[in-house]
């Protein structure tokens, strides 16, 4: 039996945590969307396919300077359609230039088929995730310029 879509999100979480794309990926169809519905400086609006989650993935986490330590508060809904789930959480970052811990929040909706994502909607609130690093001027700056910050 087919991993269901709370397994798939639980595995979702442990893949953050270990900043695997390669594990992130995996989770995902071959011919998967995921969306980023909410202004995102420096990602792109979506993902077309497990490959292109794997090489966005890889590249983002790979230049960013923020790790997760944890997510927690984790709520979850199941959707009405039994392939949705829901997934509210909270998680604690930090900046590689040894600043205080920040939180970040997000909403993932998945839709699971089969044990594998098809569909991904990922809310996080980057402007507030850039105000608690205390970035959110230089956010701005770039935006007004056409460029993403590092």
């Amino acid at each position: 039996m087919p991993p269901s879509p709370r397994d798939v999100l639980a595995a979702y979480h442990r893949a953050m945590l270990a900043w695997s794309a390669d594990d992130l990926a995996d989770l995902y169809a071959p011919d998967a969307v995921h969306e980023f519905p909410f202004l995102t400086p420096g990602w792109p609006e979506r993902y077309e396919g497990r490959e292109a989650v794997r090489e966005g993935y890889r590249a983002a986490w790979g230049a960013s300077p923020v790790r997760l330590r944890d997510i927690r508060d984790v709520v979850v809904f199941d959707g009405a359609d039994p392939e949705v789930v829901v997934g509210q959480w909270k998680a604690t970052a930090t900046h590689a230039d040894g600043g205080q811990p920040v939180e970040i929040t997000g909403l993932l909706i998945l839709r699971v088929r089969d044990g594998l994502i098809t569909h991904a909607l990922d809310y996080m609130d980057t402007l507030g995730t850039f105000h608690a690093l205390g970035r959110l001027p230089a956010l701005l700056a770039a935006l007004g310029a056409g460029d993403a910050p590092d």
